[in-house]
């Protein structure tokens, strides 16, 4: 796929992915984006809170980039890439979009001190471990062969390593 066609259409998964994941789903759970009264306001929470939120967004941006650069293609099944991914935070962990769409939410939950957040980022995450061990990984083994094998032994799931992994390294 050209790049700019993967980008245009990255540009759209980006909207009916991560934006309705870390933002519609969020704003629909609490009600709106106004401080709760679950949780006691504390600046550490708040500022953590906000920290997670630009970390995650960051990665996922990043993520999205390197789908449409580095892949030519988009992280959906209905625009796949014509070549594995495993650059920037993908040399860390085989799921960084995931985590880093819950860790949007659960700084979210912290700015907003609003403990249903914290559970919809659980419940987020264990939903896509299910559907990433039985959909995506057969169909990623099926379409890369080897060097996705080869990757998914070297590069965890769900827990990053801490120095980065490089192919054939």
């Amino acid at each position: 796929m050209p790049r700019r066609a993967a980008a245009c259409l990255s540009v759209l998964f980006f909207v009916l992915g991560p934006c309705l994941e870390a933002g519609v789903g969020p704003f629909l759970l609490t009600g709106g984006w106004d401080q709760g009264s679950d949780l006691p306001a504390q600046p550490f929470w708040t500022v953590l809170g906000v920290a997670l939120v630009c970390a995650g967004l960051a990665v996922v941006v990043r993520a999205f980039v390197a789908f449409a650069v580095d892949g030519r293609g988009t992280p959906t099944p209905a625009a796949p890439t014509d070549r594995l991914v495993v650059s920037g935070a993908y040399r860390h962990v085989r799921n960084p979009m995931y985590l880093a769409t819950a860790a949007m939410i659960v700084g979210e939950g912290l700015v907003l001190a609003r403990p249903i957040l914290l559970v919809a980022a659980a419940a987020y995450l264990a939903t896509l471990a299910v559907l990433t061990t039985r959909l995506e990984e057969p169909t990623l083994a099926a379409r890369f062969g080897a060097p996705y094998e080869d990757y998914r032994r070297a590069v965890p799931g769900w827990v990053p390593r801490l120095r980065p992994w490089s192919p054939g390294g």
